[in-house]
């Protein structure tokens, strides 16, 4: 514990409007903490101060608290005198802060998958390489030695070697040549090759990257992951930049990304719970690599999709060297929503293919999983979290194939749920202990919400006027007392923008464009029938 017990910290304290929520006992009552550079404090004599107004008020849930602290303030000062402090002349004592490289930890991804220099260092037999070059061959109908290699993510050296063995059996011979070298002829399939083609894709029809073999990825995940990330309230809030937000919400965020275990975020709808996990994404710093696709026992998962996988934040230097089977990627950010059903996680298997597609977890190991308006997917709230007692637990899950073998994989993610509905409403205690954090994101205060009015107006270039948001709140909040929301500044500017393009004149923050939007944007509490009935509950 750390304390300030000169005066002029107590001051700042006191000139300080609002403080973060942790720094009263509850609510906004015995203000005795004091953040200093991102660093938390006790402030002696605001605790003192408390402790007084406590004991006047008889208020025995807050002196258990305060006297908690008196009791380690009073070891500190002891401690302090025993190293020889004048506690008179001091400003600080207890806990020393923080060093830089403590407050500001870089997390450094140091694996790289190495380069597969022969056949046997693909891990894959020679089988399964004659077929895959097949494959690609056939569905090519001409490929060169530089098309497989671009095809396979294999080097020259492996695939030279294996079109010379394809070559003494008969399969591919050289129908051409498109450049200088070996590595342009051109090959084609043999009849007996085009036979041997069937039978291939038979078996799979892919012929994309190939494949690294389960106990490789399974290794990279643990070289790579997520309980390395360190927050501290410092580098929080180099993430959180440019974002409106309470700071004792990242007081409880910063620990449950520390955790590297499950969160669960819930509040009324438009506070941003979505953006906060994407913006923890930021504070795990480092790329990963993850392969393109995952033999297991005959199963070829394809792992990499471009459409939840990101390029990676920072370029590796040029003459760096890695496996090509593999690719480099931001650390992935999954988000389902109500379409998620149990059957998403699982591997999903085409028969006409025979190729699996790996499931949603897979797919987000070493960053985050995020499931959006969790109460509201296809499947009962009950048997979802039940499918999650194994992996959140154990930090590993099992997958099925189509041929009954089980599959365990490392479950090494942030798994976080976000709800605008009761936690109590969602599962009972035994589930929901199985969610580490548990936390709520609340409404923006007045000045906040003004904040991130001010934001939205420079980011889509409309003046600010303090005195349009006062008619504001006076015409369209306080007569329906209506709550603040973190959206609705960009919601109602966006749709004032529309409709000054309609009226043919600039985007200002007149009474008459926010009393348009307003009309549009909010509907009114009167309940109303219109005739028609729907069913909530199916």
């Amino acid at each position: 514990m750390r304390f300030l017990v000169d005066q002029r910290s107590y001051d700042e304290m006191l000139e300080k409007k609002l403080h973060s929520r942790d720094c009263y006992v509850r609510k906004q009552e015995y203000p005795h903490h004091l953040y200093v550079d991102g660093v938390k404090y006790c402030v002696a004599r605001a605790l003192f101060d408390c402790i007084k107004q406590a004991q006047d008020a008889d208020d025995q849930d807050a002196l258990l608290h305060l006297l908690f602290h008196k009791e380690e303030l009073d070891r500190a000062v002891a401690e302090a005198r025993s190293r020889g402090i004048d506690i008179r002349t001091a400003s600080a004592i207890g806990d020393p802060p923080p060093t830089d490289s403590e407050s500001m930890p870089r997390l450094s991804n140091s694996f790289t998958p190495k380069p597969a220099e022969t056949i046997e260092d693909t891990g894959l037999n020679r089988t399964f390489l004659y077929e895959h070059i097949i494959r690609i061959i056939y569905n090519k109908g001409r490929a060169t030695g530089l098309d497989l290699v671009e095809e396979t993510k294999l080097s020259y050296n492996i695939i030279d070697v294996l079109l010379r063995e394809l070559r003494k059996q008969e399969t591919i011979d050289i129908a051409g040549q498109r450049g200088y070298g070996d590595v342009n002829y051109e090959y084609t399939l043999t009849p007996r090759g085009n036979q041997a083609a069937q039978d291939a894709l038979l078996k799979t029809m892919y012929s994309g990257p190939v494949p690294v073999q389960l106990d490789e990825w399974i290794k990279s995940v643990k070289a790579q992951t997520i309980k390395d990330v360190i927050v501290t309230r410092r580098n929080i809030r180099e993430a959180f930049k440019g974002l409106i937000i309470d700071d004792s919400i990242l007081n409880w965020v910063g620990p449950a990304v520390n955790s590297a275990s499950s969160v669960m975020l819930f509040g009324f709808p438009g506070n941003g719970k979505t953006t906060i996990a994407e913006r923890i994404t930021h504070l795990m710093g480092d790329d990963i690599f993850i392969p393109y696709a995952v033999y297991a026992d005959g199963a070829l998962i394809k792992l990499y999709d471009s459409i939840v996988h990101e390029g990676p934040k920072q370029q590796l230097p040029a003459d760096t060297q890695y496996d090509a089977r593999w690719i480099r990627i931001s650390r992935p950010v999954v988000i389902v929503g109500g379409e998620l059903t149990l059957e998403g996680l699982n591997l999903i298997f085409n028969s006409e293919t025979g190729i699996y597609e790996a499931p949603f977890q897979m797919k987000a190991n070493c960053g985050i999983f995020l499931i959006d308006d969790f109460g509201r997917q296809q499947v009962r709230v009950f048997d979802l979290l039940n499918r999650w007692i194994v992996p959140l637990e154990k930090r590993y899950d099992f997958l099925m194939t189509a041929t009954g073998k089980k599959l365990q994989i490392p479950f090494d993610q942030l798994i976080m749920f976000s709800t605008n509905l009761d936690p109590n409403d969602l599962g009972d205690d035994a589930l929901l202990r199985r969610i580490k954090f548990k936390f709520e994101i609340v409404d923006p205060t007045e000045e906040q919400w003004r904040e991130i009015w001010k934001i939205m107006c420079r980011v889509y270039k409309v003046p600010y006027d303090d005195r349009s948001l006062d008619y504001l709140i006076k015409k369209w909040y306080l007569p329906d007392e209506r709550p603040f929301r973190n959206c609705q500044p960009r919601d109602i500017l966006l749709q004032m923008i529309a409709i000054a393009k309609y009226n043919m004149e600039s985007v200002l923050l007149t009474a008459d464009l926010l009393d348009s939007a307003c009309a549009t944007y909010f509907i009114s509490k009167e309940k109303k029938s219109f005739g028609a009935k729907i069913r909530l509950d199916l």
